[in-house]
C-alpha cells in the first residue's frame, strides 16, 4: 500500500516521542528515525513531509546536525525547538541563537496565512529549553515574535521550510495541534489516510511474510502489550502460534490463574503454562542492582523460551509485546538509557530467536485500541500497565519470596479498593513498592519492626511523562489502614508524589 509518510528526525529531546503520537492522532502515518539518517535512506522512504524534533542544548561541538541535503529535497520541513537553530545555521550562519526559554510563553503571530492559519494575534505556546533567534535567516521571514520581540518562528514559504521555537507536541499548548494540522494538511497537502484498521491489515500481512508457514512462540505475560501482540499474531497465523506463560513467582495475586482462564478458555489459544518460581528466585538471590535484576530476568525468560521452543520442534520466531516507550527508555542512539526493559536492553546477545514485535512503533493508548478492535476482553485491554519483570522491580534491591508475598497482598488491596471506588479508568497506574528498610511501629499495644510500603499512582498518556494522581486523602487513609491491619509484615504506608520526569513511573 502506498501510504503517506511523515519522517520525524529524533535529535534527542525529552518529549520527542510525543510528536509521533500527535501526528498519528491526525490520521497521518509517521516514523521516527535518528537525526543522522543518510540522505539516500530518506529518499528511499519517500516521505511527504519531515519534522525535526527538539534536541539537547549541549556545547557547540556536541550539537547534533542532520545531512544538509535534506533541505534540498523539496520536501516540506517543520523544525521545532532546536531544529529552528539548525535551519538558521544552514541558511545563514551569521544568525545567532538568542535567549533560551522554558515553559509556557506568549507569542505574537505576524503571518497567519502559513502554519499559523486561523490563529489570533497572540497565543500561548510551550517552549522546552529552546532558543529564539536574534535575526531572520536569508530568504526567510519572521512568522511570530516572543514577548521581548525575539524571533519565535520563521518560514520560507517558497521552499515550505518552517522553524518554531516551541514544542507543538507538548501538553498545555493551545497552538501546537493546530500548527501541526496546518503544516501537514495545508503546507504538505496530506490527506490523513492512516488509521489503526489499516495498521492491523498491514501488520497481519507483514507477520505472514516474516514467518511463512513456520511455528511461532509468544512470550505471554498476560499484560496488555503481550496479549495484544499475541492476538495480532494469532489473527495472522492462527494455529502456528504457541503461547507460553511463565509463572515466575513475580506476578500479582491471582494473575497466573486469570491468564490461563482468559487465553485457554475465552480466546481458545494454544497456551503452555510453565511453573518457574524457584528458578527465577534462585537467579535473583543476593542481587540488589535494578539493572542487573532486569537483565537476569530478561535472559532467564529467553533461556526458558528457548527450552520450550526446542521441545516443540526448534521454533525460531519469538513474539514480544515490545512497544515504543520500551525502546526509548532502554536507550537509542539519540537518547541515553533510562532503564533497560527486560524485553529490549535485557535480552541476551546470543539468543536463538528471531523477534516478531508487531507493536514496537506504537504507544500504549494505540495498543489498547487495537486490542479492542481484535475483540480482546475490555477488562484485560484496559488493565493497568505491569512491568515485564513484574514484582521483581517493585521489591526494591534484593528479591525474596517473603518480600514478594508481602508486596503481593498489599498490591492486591490497592487494586481492589481502586476498582471498588470506580477509579480504574481514571488512573493510568497504581501499585505498591516495598523498600529495603524496616521501621518501628505499634500494633495491638506492642512494638513492631516491619516494612513500610509505598503507594504509587500516576496518570499518563503514553508512559513517557506522568503526573501524580490526586487521590482523596480519605481514600488513601482507608487503603493504608487496610494494608497495615491485613498484611503481616507491614506497619507503615507512604504515598509517592513525584512526577515523571524527574522520577520514572516504576522505582527500579
Amino acid at each position: 500500500m502506498n501510504k503517506e509518510l511523515v519522517l520525524i528526525l529524533d535529535f534527542g529531546g525529552s518529549f520527542n516521542q510525543l510528536i509521533a503520537r500527535r501526528v498519528r492522532e491526525l490520521s497521518v502515518y509517521c516514523e521516527m528515525v535518528p537525526y543522522h539518517i543518510a540522505l539516500e535512506a530518506v529518499k528511499a522512504k519517500n516521505p511527504r513531509a519531515i519534522i525535526f524534533s527538539g534536541g539537547p542544548a549541549g556545547e557547540e561541538e556536541e550539537r547534533p546536525e542532520c545531512d544538509p541535503g535534506l533541505f534540498e529535497l523539496g520536501i516540506p520541513i517543520l523544525a521545532a525547538g532546536y531544529g529552528m537553530e539548525l535551519i538558521a545555521s544552514h541558511f545563514d550562519r551569521s544568525v545567532m541563537p538568542g535567549k533560551v526559554q522554558q515553559g509556557l510563553e506568549k507569542i505574537r503571530v505576524l503571518a497567519e496565512e502559513t502554519i499559523f492559519k486561523g490563529f489570533p494575534g497572540e497565543t500561548v505556546v510551550f517552549i522546552n529549553g529552546a532558543a529564539s533567534l536574534n535575526d531572520v535567516p536569508h530568504g526567510f521571514k519572521a512568522l511570530a515574535l516572543g514577548g521581548e520581540g525575539q524571533i519565535a518562528a520563521i518560514g520560507h514559504t517558497a521552499q515550505k521550510i518552517f522553524g518554531i521555537q516551541f514544542s507543538p507536541e507538548a501538553g498545555g499548548n493551545t497552538a501546537g495541534a493546530q500548527v501541526l494540522k496546518n503544516f501537514l494538511f495545508d503546507i504538505a497537502g496530506l490527506r490523513g489516510d492512516w488509521d489503526l484498521d489499516t495498521f492491523i491489515s498491514e501488520m497481519v500481512l507483514d507477520i505472514k511474510n516474516q514467518v511463512g508457514d513456520q511455528k511461532v512462540l509468544c512470550a505471554l505475560s498476560g499484560g496488555v502489550d503481550s496479549s495484544v501482540a499475541a492476538a495480532l499474531v494469532h489473527k495472522a497465523v492462527g494455529d502456528q502460534l504457541v503461547s507460553v506463560f511463565v509463572d515466575t513467582g513475580l506476578m500479582r495475586k491471582g494473575e497466573p490463574e486469570q491468564v490461563v482462564a482468559t487465553f485457554r478458555g475465552q480466546m481458545k489459544m494454544n497456551l503452555i503454562f510453565v511453573e518457574a518460581e524457584q528458578r527465577f528466585l534462585a537467579k535473583l538471590a543476593g542481587v540488589r542492582d535494578p539493572e542487573q535484576k532486569r537483565k537476569i530476568i530478561g535472559e532467564e525468560f529467553i533461556r526458558l523460551f528457548e527450552e520450550e521452543a526446542k521441545k516443540l520442534g526448534d521454533i525460531k520466531f519469538l513474539v514480544q509485546g515490545t512497544i515504543y516507550p520500551d525502546i526509548i527508555e532502554s536507550g537509542t542512539k539519540t537518547m541515553g538509557a533510562v532503564k533497560s526493559h527486560h524485553n529490549v536492553g535485557g535480552l541476551p546477545k546470543d539468543m536463538d530467536f528471531t523477534l516478531v514485535e508487531p507493536l514496537r512503533l506504537l504507544f500504549k493508548d494505540e495498543v489498547r485500541m487495537i486490542g479492542e478492535k481484535l475483540g480482546i476482553d475490555k477488562e484485560l485491554v484496559w488493565r493497568q500497565p505491569f512491568p515485564g519483570p513484574g514484582l521483581g522491580v517493585r521489591v526494591l534491591e534484593e528479591v525474596t519470596k517473603e518480600k514478594l508475598d508481602i508486596l503481593r497482598e498489599a498490591d492486591f488491596i490497592i487494586r481492589e479498593e481502586i476498582k471498588k471506588a470506580g477509579l480504574e479508568r481514571n488512573i493510568w497506574q497504581a501499585f505498591a513498592v516495598l523498600p529495603p528498610v524496616r521501621t518501628v511501629g505499634v500494633k495491638h499495644e506492642a512494638r513492631t519492626y516491619a516494612y513500610p510500603v509505598i503507594i504509587r499512582a500516576v496518570n499518563s498518556e503514553d508512559a513517557m511523562t506522568a503526573e501524580v494522581a490526586k487521590l482523596p486523602l480519605a481514600f488513601l487513609e482507608m487503603v493504608a489502614l487496610r494494608i497495615i491491619n491485613e498484611v503481616q509484615g507491614i506497619n507503615r504506608v507512604a504515598y509517592d508524589i513525584t512526577p515523571k520526569p524527574p522520577g520514572t513511573i516504576e522505582w527500579e
